[in-house]
């Protein structure tokens, strides 16, 4: 089955289809059928998708240089071509997951993450998504709109948020929200926590070393006011002491 050159022979109209399912229904029905007329048509289906196997669909896959849905005359890109063949092959959890881990090819990784997103359920969903939040790498992507770069981080969090992603729209799932409400989900803990949390204890700190240097700068204009105070005091006193001695001796000479 996997060797058909046309992919239109695993679409029973009459509804006998009897391979496996996702979600209840035919995998390649998950791609609107729209899309689905354009990749049969496209040559890169024709040619460079035939007879592929979950082995083989690597020699592609490592061939890319960027991801997308529709470019040009809305021609299918060869990423959408490889997501589409996935599906038809419906490979085992454990060789997607080999897909999704290989840390070589990234394009690989993005055709994995995506095919996840459309077959599996939202709880695995997301554990299996949130981990390659911390992928930085740089993805171009080829759109209707022509050029435009992107993140893995960026595209996962896509997968986990929105409706429509490489112009495929996206099975419904539970926000993180509602798994967490439901307990199927523990809270996320993020990356940059830590971080928050260190800047807030040094901001903390230098707040409480401000407000004590403060108070030290107080303490010594009051000593040094009550220096100067003293000082006037004296000066004050000896100068009535010097006007009491010269009244003195003016009355002296009077007499």
């Amino acid at each position: 089955m996997a060797h058909l050159a046309d992919g239109k022979s695993l679409l029973d109209s009459r509804g006998l289809y009897d391979g496996a399912t996702v979600h209840g229904v035919n995998p390649l029905l998950l791609v609107e059928k729209i899309i689905r007329e354009r990749i049969f048509e496209a040559l890169y289906w024709k040619e460079q998708a035939f007879g592929l196997n979950a082995a083989t669909l690597l020699d592609r896959a490592v061939e890319l240089t960027y991801i997308g849905g529709q470019y040009g005359n809305q021609k299918p890109t060869p990423f959408l071509c490889l997501v589409f063949k996935l599906l038809q092959l419906h490979p085992q959890r454990e060789i997607v997951l080999e897909y999704l881990n290989d840390t070589d090819f990234k394009y690989l990784r993005a055709i994995a993450a995506l095919y996840i997103r459309l077959t599996w359920s939202a709880v695995d969903i997301f554990k299996t998504l949130e981990p390659l939040m911390t992928d930085f790498r740089k993805l171009r992507v080829r759109g209707m709109g022509g050029w435009k770069l992107t993140h893995m981080d960026e595209f996962i969090d896509d997968l986990l948020t929105k409706e429509r992603v490489c112009d495929i729209a996206l099975p419904h799932i539970k926000t993180r929200a509602m798994l967490e409400d439901a307990d199927e989900l523990e809270a996320r803990d993020s990356a940059l926590g830590s971080e928050i949390e260190s800047e807030g204890e040094e901001g903390e700190g230098g707040e409480g070393g401000e407000e004590g240097e403060v108070r030290e700068e107080g303490v010594k204009r009051e000593e040094v006011g009550e220096q100067g105070e003293g000082r006037r005091e004296g000066e004050e006193k000896g100068e009535r002491e010097e006007g009491e001695e010269e009244g003195a001796i003016m009355e002296t000479g009077d007499d």
